[in-house]
């Protein structure tokens, strides 16, 4: 059984220890601070090398161990402000810490969110606040869990190496840390970097639980969201080898923008295709073996649909485009002509029939402008969108409301719309 480590320290293992006789972590741990504090001795495979990395930071810091902490105090229009920062983090978690709560609610951990600085923006409330005095005081809104300020934690860990991690008793650099055990993944944005961290952390105990693989199923769940919503405008392929897959943590992801590159992936698609999640300069064709056309394609069907990938993996594929408002345009990839059917593409099978007319008389505009629409993969999908509003205002005689309700868009989307359009025309 686990031994938590507060309370035993290096002269409890003893400088002529064995590391080969270390029969607990707890002892691992106790030797390998006392190797590195009071020997200089880097202590290699006895703790984890992102615990020794922070470890040297925080002494490169000039931090010493038996500091006592000050948590930041946290106004209301400081907490105000983090909130109001974080609106469209918080949006993309939302449902998941919910869910997350309600499924540690008998564990007694504290859930907790942090944003790009390691302030945090989310933490669970525990009505037995009493029995943990350290966490009571440092999981508020807004206090700042940050390497430079706590030392060695896992959120702390997990910001500076993009990696999930768990951070127990004494591997906590200052010793009014060691009562806590946590567990931390990170949570990226479209741009690649760590936008959140997400935490589990109890006090005064182990984990009874796996606890790292619980904290990266939801912020897997929660880093789909974000990079969802901040997909405006592009092209978001889900695949996964097996369909009953799709919707769930484990479904592959990937944004394709309007020329034809790949923009992002999820952890999951980076795996599946083992190539970094985020880098520049990859075109969909050679990525995914799919020129640009297939993908547009795609948009237009409504069930899953079969394909190959470079690498010779069989996945199941589906693809949505979303416009700034977070709007599927089913419609808007005119392009995708009847003379050209996906069965065409040596690459994908359509397993399912056409998503049925939405509305005639969308289809009827779009068809108008399908001539114009034939300029391949070079074709802005922005250039599309604004077509199919054009075209479909012309349908609907310039009534606003009955096109935003043809089109399932605000009002406000159209209007905005017009107004850029004027402005151009103006300018």
């Amino acid at each position: 059984m686990f031994t938590r480590t507060s309370g035993l320290t290096a002269s409890d293992v003893g400088s002529n220890y064995n590391p080969l006789f270390v029969s607990t972590r707890a002892q691992r741990i106790a030797l390998a601070r006392q190797q590195f504090f009071e020997e200089g001795v880097r202590p290699t495979g006895l703790v984890s090398e992102a615990v020794i990395q922070s470890w040297m930071r925080c002494t490169s810091g000039r931090h010493q161990v038996a500091e006592a902490l000050e948590f930041n105090h946290v106004s209301s229009s400081r907490m105000h402000a983090t909130l109001a920062r974080n609106q469209e983090l918080l949006a993309a978690a939302r449902q998941e810490l919910v869910t997350m709560e309600a499924s540690l609610s008998g564990m007694e951990c504290r859930v907790l969110l942090t944003d790009a600085q390691g302030v945090i923006v989310h933490g669970t409330h525990n009505p037995l606040a009493a029995h943990e005095p350290l966490l009571s005081r440092a999981t508020r809104v807004g206090v700042n869990l940050a390497e430079s300020r706590l030392g060695t934690t896992a959120p702390g860990i997990t910001k500076h190496t993009h990696q999930a991690c768990t951070v127990t008793g004494a591997e906590h650099y200052f010793n009014c840390l060691q009562t806590l055990e946590c567990a931390a993944a990170p949570i990226h944005n479209v741009q690649g970097q760590v936008a959140a961290v997400l935490d589990i952390t109890v006090e005064g105990r182990s984990f009874n639980f796996d606890a790292a693989s619980v904290v990266g199923m939801y912020a897997t769940a929660i880093e789909n969201r974000l990079l969802m919503a901040q997909s405006h405008e592009h092209v978001v392929l889900r695949f996964q080898a097996s369909p009953a897959l799709l919707g769930t943590p484990m479904e592959a992801l990937a944004g394709i923008t309007a020329d034809g590159q790949v923009g992002w992936l999820n952890g999951v698609a980076s795996r599946l295709l083992g190539v970094p999640a985020f880098a520049e300069g990859r075109d969909v064709a050679t990525l995914l073996g799919l020129e640009l056309p297939e993908v547009l394609t795609m948009t237009r069907r409504s069930g899953l649909q079969a394909m190959r990938l470079p690498n010779g993996l069989g996945v199941w594929g589906q693809a949505n485009l979303l416009a700034r408002d977070g709007i599927h345009f089913v419609h808007a990839l005119a392009y995708a002509s009847s003379d050209q059917p996906s069965h065409d593409c040596p690459s994908m099978q359509v397993m399912s029939p056409p998503v049925q007319e939405q509305s005639k008389t969308v289809m009827a505009a779009v068809q108008t402008q399908n001539s114009a629409a034939q300029e391949g993969a070079q074709a802005r999908l922005i250039d599309h969108h604004h077509q199919l509003i054009d075209s479909t205002l012309a349908a609907c005689a310039g009534n606003i409301s009955r096109a935003a309700r043809t089109l399932g868009v605000s009002r406000g989307l159209l209007y905005r719309h017009l107004r850029n359009q004027s402005a151009d025309q103006g300018s």
